[in-house]
């Protein structure tokens, strides 16, 4: 009777076993579809509209930024160091003075970093990390802009509004650092040299202050747009661009006498003309792509043929194929041009001195994630899509290397000369911008890392 029992208990096993297993597999299935919809929808918060956390966060970080001892020490960083302009790889007084700023925050920094740039960290240490940038440089330009706080440096001008870039991030620093125990991850503060001309970001990156980094956020000054607003756009937004230098050599002689010598000016001129139809009949019409000659030199008197001329020009376009095709054809134009005329010319594209820069490319999912909180911050209509422009910035390096948003941020005040532009010795902004600045470099920033939590989290 025992044996009998055991032997139906056995067999009623066997035949729950499938049933068991069944049920296993039904329970795999529905938390594996689970896990599947909560990372499609945590991938989707990166560029999700407003929520009230974020709303929260932006108002309370402008709400700081706009604090009138707050503000005031906005002005009187940007006020010194519009003072004290200094050009590319020379800011050496305004990385003092960063570095003060940063001292007095309790922030750590890593300095030097491409001569006179350096690094800050604000979080945990740990990753992820995102990064923040400000370019220091100032230009060769008399500022004619007669206020307390012009130029004291002759010659030197902030007329791109750098000082204004770095007095934001150092906004932000301060609003960040009051946060920094609730910062998931870690965001590092990037204050650069060079961005004129001098390609300072990639010496930047060349350096590794930019290793491991997820992302990054950077403003620029748009004069011609109100306080209070922003611009951008997915996906291609400036050019990348190059210059180029060139010298013709002919044979000097008397203007009366012009088959006794070999003309340089007239190799130029036609040189010049050719250059043109690199655009006019080479490129596709709907591509974006400039050649421009902007110095001619040659020459000392009306009745004398100069044994040589030089050429000062630069060229763009929004891709890099179009840049090196480019590139190859000015040199092969310029070399035909100057033989046709009996010449010999050198075409000098700097390329370590002016390395070209590659065209600015906005990460679409960054994008998103920057204009979701500027239209948190500031309203939707005060975010605008930007146009693409051939104008050229050094952030590019750094969208070729991670994932990133370039915005511009209005400096216009039409109680002020509404009329100026960057590179004007009138240029004049309002300092109304600052709080907004450093708020929206700050809410960019925590929001990120916010979202790659949550994402991790599931």
């Amino acid at each position: 009777m025992i044996k009998r029992l055991k032997k139906t208990k056995t067999k009623h096993k066997l035949l729950c076993f499938p049933i068991y297993m069944e049920w296993l597999r039904l329970l795999l299935l529905l938390l594996t579809s689970l896990a599947i919809t909560n990372h499609v929808s945590c991938s989707w918060d990166l560029e999700a509209g407003p929520s009230l956390e974020l709303s929260q966060l932006s108002r309370e970080l402008l709400d700081s930024a706009r604090q009138p001892e707050f503000f005031d020490w906005l002005k009187g960083v940007r006020r010194r160091i519009h003072e004290n302009p200094e050009l590319a790889f020379e800011e050496h007084e305004t990385s003092q003075l960063i570095r003060s700023e940063l001292d007095s925050l309790g922030i750590q920094y890593t300095w030097p970093v491409a001569k006179t740039g350096l690094v800050a960290s604000i979080g945990s240490g740990a990753q992820p990390w995102f990064a923040l940038r400000a370019d220091m440089d100032a230009l060769p330009i008399q500022e004619l802009v007669e206020w307390e706080h012009k130029s004291r440096n002759p010659g030197k001008m902030h007329a791109c509004g750098h000082d204004a870039h770095v007095t934001m991030l150092l906004g932000a620093a301060k609003l960040l650092q009051s946060k920094s125990k609730e910062i998931k991850g870690t965001i590092k503060l990037v204050f650069q040299p060079g961005e004129e001309e001098h390609a300072g970001a990639y010496h930047m990156i060349k350096e590794g202050a930019l290793d491991n980094i997820q992302g990054i956020f950077g403003l620029h000054i748009q004069p011609l747009m109100p306080v209070g607003t922003i611009g951008s756009r997915p996906g291609p937004i400036l050019a990348g661009s190059g210059r180029f230098s060139v010298t013709i050599h002919g044979k000097g002689g008397h203007a009366a006498f012009p088959h006794l010598a070999t003309d340089p000016i007239l190799a130029a001129c036609s040189a010049v003309l050719a250059l043109q139809q690199l655009i006019s009949r080479e490129t596709d019409p709907l591509d974006a792509r400039v050649v421009t000659v902007g110095m001619i030199e040659g020459g000392q008197a009306a009745n004398i043929i100069p044994e040589t001329v030089r050429l000062l020009g630069t060229f763009r376009s929004m891709t890099s194929e179009g840049l090196n095709y480019l590139q190859q054809r000015i040199q092969e134009v310029i070399e035909i041009q100057a033989l046709v005329h009996g010449c010999t010319s050198t075409v000098d594209f700097m390329l370590e001195k002016m390395k070209p820069y590659p065209a600015t490319v906005n990460d679409e999912a960054m994008y998103k994630h920057a204009k979701n909180v500027g239209e948190t911050l500031l309203g939707e209509p005060n975010v605008k899509l930007f146009p693409m422009s051939m104008g050229a910035e050094d952030f590019s390096f750094y969208t070729e290397k991670m994932a990133a948003a370039f915005f511009m941020i209005g400096t216009k005040n039409e109680t002020l000369d509404p009329n100026t532009i960057w590179h004007s010795p009138n240029l004049v902004i309002d300092e109304e911008v600052l709080p907004i600045g450093a708020a929206l470099h700050a809410a960019v920033a925590i929001s990120y890392l916010d979202n790659v939590a949550s994402a991790v989290t599931y």
